[in-house]
């Protein structure tokens, strides 16, 4: 590995590089004024309006109390925010970010909110849905906010809406208490996709009035319509999902391929702090189907689920299936994997009631932990048969080196710890306890608690197979988490990126393979590609690689370059 280094919790908030122009929003701003620190915008609405690629808007903390709305009329919705001024590339991108040491919250408890129903009429009075934060646009960076209160009245309302976006860098934003989903992101455009959504939490968030029923549509988080072979790949990575009325993730008529790492889902299903049991609410921790068009092969890696009402990882009677590698499912009231399937023809249409899939197109499952072993669709699965009105069973896939492959039937004497706030507290805000759902560490990451690792003498340790991340010992443990690799979180944030990190759960890497530049305050500048860069001595190759940041960022100043685990300080003159 080569060397890390701290970054002091002081930085100026003065740019070392050079940027485009800087503006500043304030809850005693005003529209009127110039955008600077002294005289800042009162809304994001102002900045939108005013900002250019490579541009940065600093968010000082406080409430803001949403009261107005705008009309995107490209989706017949309302929005208090809409953002669609947009950067030029992943290297020179639009940063909307929280002021260093401050946390600004959108409220939008006064929010009006459109009438809503099942179609719009095309006018603002005829809107289906309204948010908080609605983005239309491409290579943004937001960072370090709260959004939360979004009201509804017909349909259920999302916290932070993307809507034919590409490229959009979200972290360490936390939205909860709507009427809605957390997060949602549309991409039904064919230059679509490829977002981040790196330490972000989605919770308590319930739709009591949906037409579609009591709790149906408020999942955490949300990544849908993007088509076959359109866009670019999406990332949920450090991300958490508790108390939603109806998923923590899910991916339903999501056609392009999603990667979820170091994701955590708890008691989703359940509302008002783990007390209330709405009627229509499906309660899966992370869904990840349905795929009518076979485009939805994901990618589940290092995460856990535990407590939901249903299942913790769901396939949702798929047509395709997905990479189930190395994660840890516990006491979820239904299954811990639940891998049902389908079979669709080519134009999308249900063609059997359940199927099992295989050969080529089956799920992959992998070093996964089920505790207890209580699975479906899972080695032995069952298919309907309509002309016999029977459910027949028949041998399917049920991967390798799973703790129910290896008859492992674990106990509480295998973990570190079993006991947590999210195990046991309800009618309190889990996000102000101390616990795997607590409050974040300053950089984004997660706390260190002991729950669901392994201890030493698991059962589960070195029972995995070598599926090419980093472990510790004979071979990889199995679940989420590796026995042995030090560190204080489980995710890294941008603005921490010189933090230690644990080897085994790995870091952010850019979707299409290169590594990532961010400034000293956290602002990614842009990639290198590998090709540019002997990743083999990555730690000897300051000189080069000062020598290359020159050339493609033309100032003068500190980088910070991050490939795979690797992660560099560089001091361009």
């Amino acid at each position: 590995m080569g060397a890390r280094f701290l970054l002091m919790a002081g930085i100026a908030i003065a740019a070392v590089q050079a940027f485009g122009a800087v503006y500043y929003v304030a809850t005693d701003g005003n529209d009127a004024n110039a955008g600077s620190k002294d005289k800042p915008f009162a809304t994001l609405n102002k900045a939108n309006a005013v900002v250019h690629a490579g541009d940065t808007v600093w968010i000082r903390g406080g409430i803001y109390d949403l009261k107005d709305t705008v009309f995107f009329a490209r989706y017949k919705m309302t929005a208090a925010i809409l953002l669609t001024a947009s950067g030029e590339s992943d290297d020179n991108r639009i940063h909307y970010l929280a002021y260093p040491g401050e946390r600004p919250i959108f409220d939008a408890t006064n929010l009006p909110v459109a009438a809503g129903g099942e179609h719009s009429d095309g006018t603002p009075e005829g809107a289906m849905y309204t948010s908080p934060i609605v983005i239309s646009a491409k290579f943004l960076h937001l960072k370090g906010f709260d959004v939360r209160n979004t009201p509804m009245k017909h349909n259920s309302n999302s916290g932070v809406f993307l809507y034919a976006s590409k490229h959009i860098f979200l972290e360490q934003i936390d939205s909860h208490h709507n009427a809605g989903p957390g997060f949602f992101a549309n991409d039904g455009v064919p230059d679509g996709g490829g977002h981040i959504f790196l330490n972000c939490d989605a919770h308590d968030n319930y739709d009591p009035l949906g037409w579609q029923g009591d709790g149906e549509n408020a999942d955490g988080f949300g990544a849908h319509y993007q088509e076959p072979g359109q866009g670019d790949t999406t990332k949920f990575i450090g991300c958490r999902a508790w108390w939603n009325s109806d998923d923590g993730f899910d991916f339903i008529n999501q056609e392009f391929p999603v990667v979820l790492e170091n994701c955590y889902a708890m008691g989703n299903g359940y509302s008002n702090y783990g007390l209330g049991n709405p009627k229509n609410g499906n309660g899966h921790g992370i869904k990840m189907g349905e795929s009518t068009l076979g485009g939805g092969r994901h990618t589940i890696k290092f995460c856990a689920a535990w407590k939901n009402k249903a299942t913790g990882f769901y396939a949702n009677y798929t047509g395709v299936g997905s990479k189930w590698l190395n994660n840890t499912s516990y006491m979820n009231k239904d299954r811990e994997f639940a891998m049902a399937s389908t079979l669709f023809d080519s134009e999308g249409n249900r063609i059997a009631e359940v199927a099992p899939l295989t050969g080529d197109n089956a799920h992959v499952l992998k070093n996964n932990i089920a505790f207890p072993n209580k699975n479906s669709q899972v080695g032995e699965c069952w298919e309907y048969i309509p002309s016999q009105n029977i459910d027949h069973y028949v041998e399917c896939p049920a991967g390798e080196n799973n703790t129910w492959n290896l008859k492992l039937d674990l106990t509480e004497d295998d973990f570190e710890s079993l006991d947590d706030p999210s195990m046991t507290v309800t009618g309190k805000d889990l996000s102000t306890i101390p616990g795997i759902l607590g409050p974040r560490n300053a950089d984004g990451s997660i706390p260190n608690v002991g729950f669901l690792k392994l201890k030493k003498g698991s059962r589960a340790i070195d029972k995995g197979e070598n599926l090419g991340f980093s472990f510790v010992g004979e071979a990889p443990d199995l679940g989420a988490f590796e026995y042995g690799m030090s560190s204080s979180s489980t995710a890294e944030s941008a603005a921490s990126i010189a933090m230690p990190r644990n080897g085994h759960l790995s870091a952010l890497r850019n979707a299409r393979g290169a590594a990532l530049v961010f400034d000293l305050q956290g602002r990614l500048l842009g990639t290198l590609q590998f090709e540019q860069i002997n990743s083999s001595d990555f730690a000897d190759r300051n000189k080069s690689l000062s020598e290359i940041l020159r050339a493609k960022f033309r100032n003068p100043g500190t980088y910070i370059v991050r490939s795979g685990s690797e992660i560099r300080k560089v001091q361009v003159r």
